[in-house]
């Protein structure tokens, strides 16, 4: 299971800055889903579903696994909370995302594509090039983070 004990590797690989196997991409996105999500409402597994393409047994067994590895919780009304840990994660993830898309479409990529790109990119950055990258960013752009 790609969660069961591997909850712990992820957040502390992550923290120290190490790449993780494509196996943890996939909870990485439903976590920051549930973080994107949750800043236009309340969360139901339904939702990620919609938001991720992806079917609705997927979703809740990829749910299911979170609140076993302690990223994710549900209340008696089905809508999900990212725990400490969970949030974390979900929030290095979803600032990776929009940061790239943002300097792609600022390179010229159409917005669409930038955010498919920047995708696939957030993932697989260490926390050190990530924060190289960002620092460059903001001074290509002219802003500051």
């Amino acid at each position: 299971m790609w969660y069961i004990g591997a909850g712990q590797r992820l957040a502390g690989r992550i923290r120290a800055g190490v790449n993780e196997l494509n196996i943890h991409e996939s909870a990485e996105n439903y976590l920051e889903a549930i973080l994107a999500l949750g800043e236009k409402g309340p969360v139901r597994s339904i939702d990620v579903a919609q938001h991720l393409g992806f079917s609705k047994p997927s979703v809740s067994r990829a749910m299911s696994l979170l609140r076993e590895g302690g990223f994710v919780v549900m209340d008696q009304g089905g809508f999900l909370t990212l725990t400490g840990e969970g949030l974390e994660i979900a929030r290095r993830i979803y600032e990776r995302h929009l940061l790239l898309t943002k300097w792609l479409v600022h390179l010229g990529v159409p917005e669409k594509t930038a955010a498919n790109d920047a995708c696939l990119i957030e993932h697989d950055l260490s926390v050190e090039s990530f924060e190289a990258l960002k620092n460059h960013i903001y001074r290509d752009m002219g802003t500051s983070g």
